[in-house]
């Protein structure tokens, strides 16, 4: 009789528990579904919008048109003094963009962009263009003026990304 008070106690002492504890693995589970969906909600959101971006900038990088150089030809020749002998410089000049629409532009005002690239030269001296500084400083002042040009024009000068001496002779 006592194993069957004892067997009783038992059964009776494990309802109890298993009734409450039906609440409480209820509330545990719920508040595990929340955590769990709002963790891996929290994941996805930083992760996949990561992703999102590089993916972007890589779609960025495809829509970028390939570089279109414009030759300005013939050659710019320009004479300036240097102690007291005439030196004479000979430059080759590329520009380049993207775009199309600016290539026409800097092409239908090849005299005016060669006019001023030319004052640009003449009144360098042969000191400033002696040394790879100078020489950089120069290609600076050119491309802006032929940027100034397509601005002036309508274009946007931005797309004008770069200038370049393909030929640089001093004598």
């Amino acid at each position: 009789m006592a194993d069957e008070e004892q067997l009783e106690e038992g059964v009776e002492g494990e309802e109890a528990p298993t009734q409450g504890g039906g609440k409480k693995g209820l509330i545990i589970a719920v508040v595990a579904l929340l955590v769990l969906g709002g963790g891996g909600a929290g994941a996805w959101f930083a992760f996949g919008g990561k992703h999102d971006a590089k993916g972007a900038k890589k779609a960025e990088v495809v829509e970028k048109l390939p570089p279109r150089y414009i030759n300005l030809d013939p050659p710019f020749v320009v004479n300036f003094e240097a102690e007291s002998v005439v030196r004479f410089l000979q430059i080759t000049v590329g520009v380049m963009t993207r775009d199309p629409a600016i290539e026409l532009i800097v092409k239908e005002n090849d005299p005016r962009v060669r006019n001023d690239l030319l004052m640009i030269l003449s009144n360098q001296t042969y000191a400033s263009v002696s040394t790879a500084e100078g020489k950089e400083t120069l290609r600076k002042h050119c491309l802006d003026a032929v940027r100034a040009i397509v601005k002036e024009m309508g274009g946007d000068d931005q797309k004008i990304e770069a200038l370049y001496f393909t030929s640089f002779v001093m004598q």
